[in-house]
C-alpha cells in the first residue's frame, strides 16, 4: 500500500535551540529527539525489543521528547549529551536539561556519572521548579 506524500507549503516555526524562527515551507527544519537515539541506545534501549525502541523513537506522549529545531542546530548537537552540548540559546538551557532528565526517567534510561555532573551543574543555574514525568509506554 502506498501512502500519500505530504509537504508543508509554508509557515513559521520557532527553533528553541537557537532562539530563532524558521520561515517558509519547512526546509531547514528538523524534528530532534531531545535525548538522541544513539544516547538512548547507550543508556539502555539496546536491551529493548524492536517495538519498545520504535515506541521511544516515535514518542508523542511528552512534548519535550521530539521538538522542531533548525537543521543547523540539530546537526551541531548530533548525538551529544549535556556533557558536550547545550543549546546556544541560554534561555532554553534549563528547559533542555529538565526535559533531558524527564525523558531519561520516563523511559528508565541510565545516566552516567559525567552526564549526571553536567546536568547537576546546569540545574544549579535554573529556577527551583519540579520536573514532571508522564508515564511511558
Amino acid at each position: 500500500m502506498t501512502r500519500p506524500r505530504c509537504a508543508l507549503s509554508g509557515g513559521e516555526w520557532y527553533s528553541p535551540y537557537g532562539d530563532g524562527y524558521i520561515q517558509g515551507p519547512g526546509r531547514g527544519l528538523d524534528i530532534d529527539h531531545l535525548v538522541p537515539l544513539a544516547e538512548a541506545w547507550d543508556s539502555g534501549t539496546s536491551a529493548w525489543s524492536a517495538a519498545e525502541r520504535e515506541a521511544y523513537a516515535n514518542d508523542l506522549g511528552d512534548d519535550r521528547a521530539l521538538i522542531a529545531v533548525s537543521a543547523a542546530s540539530n546537526g551541531s548537537k548530533a548525538d551529544q549529551d549535556p556533557t558536550t552540548w547545550l543549546p546556544p540559546a541560554e534561555g532554553y538551557r534549563c528547559q533542555c536539561v529538565t526535559g533531558w532528565i524527564a525523558d531519561k526517567l520516563r523511559w528508565s534510561l541510565s545516566i552516567d556519572p559525567s552526564e549526571a555532573a553536567a546536568l547537576s551543574e546546569n540545574l544549579s543555574r535554573c529556577p527551583n521548579v519540579p520536573i514532571t514525568v508522564p508515564l511511558a509506554r
